[in-house]
């Protein structure tokens, strides 16, 4: 009896010193785990562009051809060898010449509104990494691309309340499957104006000149100034007729459909108060209309139709880098920041407020359709995020009371920029022309026809539907991604996963070539 009593007491000891243990290593856990995420103190800030990481450069090159795979009109210097001119007469029955430009996507469109957003994205990535890209001879063929598009949009703005958002007719053109070299159909052309307002695509071209003229006012003066002046003659023209282009144009709704306008208004405010200096655009964006447009406190995604996110990392800018501010406008500045935060917070994996919106293999995932393009973005402005965070020695954010050094954002961005190149389940990249396996039937009808063949309106959907992989490599497009079980079919048919698009190229440029190598911030876009 006395035995037995003894050994429950022994095991009641060990019992304790057991539950004891696990306590202690779950306390010891939680402090390591807090204490991973900040470090105490600032990261190093980095000097001018340092080592190349060659993974990342290779894919720059690579991505930053499918520009050129994308061009319209009389072709320069021209680097593709199964693309030609085309497109020559676009613009004619207005008298204007819209030849320039870019098609959208596999097809010979030119849609306005992302097309804007391409250059607005292209811009600020040459700004902010403009230096990364030089040090591996990039910075002159973004520009060129980027300048490709602006004189298109200049161009495409005639007047200061009319401007043309799309040559061709999306019905028409998806009827036929050929070369952009040998289009006979016919282009119409649309516009918005007063009568038939387009506030989100006046905006987002607002957008695309006022940042792309501080693109060029170092080397071309004269270029930005008109640049600048369309900015902010169509950003009026904007907000002072406001109404969506998907209603005034309900044809565009098909393609292109806006959610709403009150984010690129706030985008290109933003833009054009970095462009000018103007604290009326600043005014516009903290204390006139953020706190009905900007949404504060609720984060959202980057995409060619939601700009929020966006507008939210620039303006976070200002309040890294300091900014001769009021009270009130100061207020709004912080707001912006805030949610840049949220965002941030949302997009780290370890976070407690970590988006679920994830495949197994770790890519953020939003949609089924052209699934790569949120992921890319998102780790776009976490990288952003990250820059200015370690040039102006911000030690971490706070992520509902654990803390995320700058280290674990750009940890996020190339986790994104890995599982494009090729570390996802399928092992295959989605960058076209890089790696050993990569998509061989894009939706793309240039990169689907032997360039020696010239066939008609519908002759050419033999191609289409040929199981040959294509004969042309469309260079540097970025296939639409793998649905959410991680699968991809490799068909030409196959649009809603394999078909690469101009606007994400943008963005995967800028991502890439802010991996290319580290450096610091500018700290002031001007």
């Amino acid at each position: 009896m006395g035995e037995k009593s003894g050994s429950r007491g022994w095991w009641a000891w060990l019992l304790v010193v057991v539950i004891l243990a696990l306590v202690v290593g779950a306390v010891v856990y939680t402090i390591k785990r807090k204490i991973s995420h900040s470090n105490g103190g600032a990261e190093p800030v980095p000097g001018p562009p340092g080592a190349i990481d060659k993974k990342y450069s290779e894919a720059l090159k690579i991505a930053m051809q499918f520009f050129d795979v994308q061009k319209s009109g009389k072709l320069v210097d021209n680097k593709i060898s199964w693309r030609g001119d085309s497109a020559l007469k676009d613009g004619s029955e207005a008298k204007l010449d819209l030849s320039k430009g870019m098609y959208d996507a596999g097809d010979h469109m030119k849609f306005g509104f992302p097309m804007a957003f391409t250059a607005t994205v292209l811009s600020w990535s040459i700004l902010e990494y403009g230096d990364q890209m030089d040090a591996v001879n990039q910075l002159e063929p973004a520009k060129d691309s980027l300048k490709w598009i602006t004189d298109y949009l200049v161009n495409a703005h005639p007047s200061e309340n009319v401007l043309y958002i799309q040559v061709g007719d999306p019905e028409v053109d998806h009827k036929c499957w050929n070369r952009p070299e040998d289009m006979t159909e016919k282009r119409p052309l649309t516009q918005v104006n007063t009568s038939s307002p387009g506030t989100e695509v006046a905006a987002e071209t607002a957008a695309a000149m006022a940042a792309a003229s501080l693109v060029f006012k170092k080397t071309d003066s004269t270029y930005s100034s008109t640049l600048l002046k369309h900015a902010q003659q169509l950003f009026s023209f904007a907000d002072k007729f406001r109404a969506s282009y998907s209603e005034s144009i309900p044809d565009v709704a098909t393609y292109y459909n806006s959610t709403g306008y009150r984010d690129e208004l706030l985008w290109a405010a933003s833009w054009l108060y970095h462009a000018t200096g103007d604290k009326s655009y600043l005014q516009y964006v903290t204390v006139e209309n953020g706190k009905d447009f900007a949404n504060w406190g609720s984060p959202t995604w980057f995409s060619w139709d939601n700009k929020l996110a966006g507008a939210q990392v620039l303006l976070s800018r200002l309040s890294f880098f300091g900014s001769d501010t009021s009270a009130s406008e100061n207020s709004g500045l912080q707001n912006y920041r805030k949610t840049a935060e949220a965002v941030m917070c949302g997009l780290l994996p370890d976070s407690p407020s970590a988006t679920s919106s994830r495949t197994d293999g770790g890519l953020i995932w939003v949609s089924q359709w052209n699934s790569l393009q949120h992921p890319v973005a998102s780790a776009f402005l976490a990288v952003l995020y990250s820059d200015y965070m370690l040039t102006t020695r911000t030690a971490t954010i706070s992520c509902s009371g654990d803390n995320y050094k700058p280290s674990d954002l750009r940890k996020f961005a190339r986790s994104q920029a890995d599982y494009v190149l090729g570390k996802n389940p399928m092992k295959m990249s989605f960058l076209v022309g890089y790696g050993d396996k990569y998509p061989q039937y894009v939706h793309h009808r240039g990169a689907s026809i032997p360039s020696d063949a010239s066939p008609g309106c519908s002759d050419g959907f033999k191609w289409l539907n040929s199981t040959d992989p294509n004969p042309n490599v469309a260079i540097g497009g970025m296939a639409g991604g793998p649905f959410q079980n991680e699968t991809y079919s490799d068909s030409r048919n196959n649009s809603m996963q394999g078909e690469p698009t101009t606007y994400n190229s943008a963005i995967l440029v800028g991502l890439l070539s802010s991996l290319v190598t580290t450096s610091s911030a500018l700290k002031s876009l001007s």
